[in-house]
């Protein structure tokens, strides 16, 4: 049986990736901030799935993570860095802070690379490990936009991590991507998104 993690595996995207994931056969942690095991979402989930508290926000919930994780598994095959915020209602590039951008930033960005580094030692376990960050279309430097700062600025940088780690654990046969689910209906995308959460997350899984 293969080992995946899911950051943000709640709602959205990454609890229909979880639910995916689980179908084909794969144990799923499910990452997420909340504290508790939430019976019916478990419930909702056809196969083996495990809550595992991480909040990506607070650097030192990786290593706590990790240490859970380690408690029941000895290898990780796949890490999904899924979860991020989209924040930047009112704002532009004119007038947002620092201490804003910082903020966004440890949500979208530097929490999946501490994630990643907490949980190298079980990918490298791994004959087949593989992390996929979620990334958007904002990512690339032509769809920038100065109404949407944090986030815009976020995932080019998530992308750059993406290539670093791609290149850094290849000789560890660990396959890194960045991936861009499209438009999505859910909480971040908002209704008027042009594709169903399940569309959003065949390209992950």
């Amino acid at each position: 049986m293969k080992t995946a993690l899911i950051t943000g595996a709640n709602r959205g995207i990454g609890r229909q990736t979880a639910m995916k994931l689980a179908e084909l056969g794969h144990r799923v942690y499910l990452g997420t901030r909340q504290p508790r095991v939430n019976g019916k979402q478990l419930e909702e989930i056809d196969g083996d799935a495990v809550w595992l508290t991480l909040d990506v926000s607070d650097s030192s919930s990786s290593g706590k993570a990790a240490k859970s994780f380690g408690k029941s598994a000895t290898s990780l095959d796949v890490l999904i860095n899924n979860a991020g915020i989209y924040p930047d209602a009112g704002i532009s590039i004119c007038d947002i802070t620092c201490k804003q951008l910082m903020e966004k930033f440890q949500i979208n960005t530097f929490g999946a690379l501490e994630v990643s580094q907490a949980l190298l030692p079980y990918l490298r376990e791994s004959t087949e490990g593989r992390i996929i960050n979620v990334s958007s279309g904002y990512g690339g430097l032509d769809g920038l936009s100065p109404s949407v700062p944090s986030y815009c600025l976020s995932k080019p940088t998530l992308n750059g991590i993406t290539i670093m780690l791609a290149d850094e654990l290849r000789r560890d046969r660990i396959c890194v991507n960045s991936i861009y689910p499209g438009w999505v209906r859910s909480d971040m995308g908002s209704e008027e998104a042009t594709k169903r959460v399940e569309e959003g997350a065949a390209g992950i899984v």
